[in-house]
Parts: structure tokens; sequence; C-alpha cells
């Protein structure tokens, strides 16, 4: 079952990449699939279906399923992430999504130096300011970029973003829209180190109206391994 939905995913990503517009058609789009909630059996069979990318949401989880999973992978963190938690954030995942401010950055880097690596990151951002969700508004996303270009143990690697879950997924479609002006205008600063090609938006409900629109990097769980599991 997880097999099937995991090649449905992936071929509606293939149909929203035929109906883009104003974003080249052929730009690959890299499917992470979010395993929050999902045991490590689930794991292993949507890797065994060619799964590459694994998404997790809380260290602790990610850590206990890291230790059993047997599979190679890369790992993603999705959720939010303390400052506290950035020891073992470095030590576990490979590119942490949700980097949403100069202390966390700070956090991630000092980290990743004791370890002698260089973190990969995107910077979460917050476009519609919603009070729940984590991410730098607009306004300071231009000074929360430098600092973390110029950090020695990080690596920018571009933005993510989450859109409200409208009743009606059609709305989401001017944040994407927005969000894909924001990347191409973050692509043309004259950063020291950074290496700004990815931008992570779209989940279950919503990534074919994100691919369309220009995401290049998807979070999918539910469309691939059913509800979650509690």
């Amino acid at each position: 079952m997880i097999e099937e939905k995991f090649h449905e995913v992936e071929a509606e990503i293939a149909r929203s990449m035929e109906r883009r517009t104003r974003v080249p058609k052929d730009e690959p789009v890299r499917l992470i699939a979010v395993t929050k909630n999902h045991d490590v059996a689930a794991m292993r069979e949507a890797i065994d279906a060619g799964a590459v990318d694994i998404g997790e949401n809380r260290i602790q989880e990610a850590r206990d399923k890291y230790e059993r999973l047997e599979r190679k992978a890369t790992w993603h963190l999705i959720g939010h992430l303390q400052t506290n938690k950035a020891r073992q954030a470095v030590k576990y995942f490979d590119l942490i999504h949700s980097v949403d401010s100069e202390h966390l950055a700070r956090a991630i880097d000092r980290e990743a130096g004791k370890l002698g690596k260089v973190q990969d990151i995107l910077v979460q951002v917050n476009l519609a300011r919603e009070e729940s969700k984590s991410g730098v508004f607009r306004e300071d996303l231009r000074a929360l970029l430098d600092l973390t270009d110029v950090l020695p143990n990080l690596r920018l690697c571009g933005l993510m973003c989450i859109a409200p879950n409208y009743d009606d997924v059609e709305k989401c479609r001017p944040l994407f829209h927005e969000m894909y002006e924001i990347y191409q205008k973050v692509k043309e600063f004259p950063f020291q180190t950074a290496n700004i090609k990815y931008l992570s938006m779209g989940m279950s409900h919503d990534y074919p109206i994100a691919v369309e629109e220009g995401a290049n990097m998807v979070r999918v769980g539910t469309a691939i391994f059913g509800p979650r599991q509690y």
C-alpha cells in the first residue's frame, strides 16, 4: 500500500510539473516522505519503494528510528527546532528546514563546529504571518540570510514555508506564487558561501499547487502513509 501511494504522489508531482506556466517544467522536485508518527517498518517500505529523503518533526522520535532503520536515507528535520536540541539535530539530520532566528542559527553553527560538520540549512519564512507557525517574517528575512551565510559551520541552501491549512486549497496559490518570487530574488543576493537551490513548500493537501508554483522540494506524509499513528 505504501509503495502504491508513494508512486501515486510521484505521478502527481510529474503532472503538476507539466502544468507549470512560469517555472521550468523540467526542474526536478525532491519528494520528502514525512514519517512522523509512523513506525520503522513503514519507513523501510517507503525507502524500498524508492524514497531517498525522510522527513521527521521531532528529535527524539527521529533518534529512536535512526538507530533501527537499517536503510540509507537523507534525513530532513522539518519541524520547529528548539535551541537546546541543536546538538542532536546536527548529529542526525542532513538538512534542517526550520531555521527561523539568529539565536537558533548560532546554536546550530556552534554544535556543528563541535562535530567538525558543515550543516545544511533552510531558513523558514512565515509569509502568512500565522501566530501558530514558526518562521521569520519577510521584512526580517535578509538579515537572517546574511547571518547564516557568514557563520562558518552552516551552509544556507534555500527557503522553506508552510501555507495556512485552507479548506479551499486554491487559496494557497498566491502565497506559493509570492514565495517563489522571494526565492528567485534571494538567489541573486551576493552571498559568500550560500548555495540557494531549494524551495521547500507543499504538504499532502497542497503539494500539487506548490509544485505548479515553483517548489522543488515537497514534504508529504499522509498521502503516502495514511493518517498518523498516535
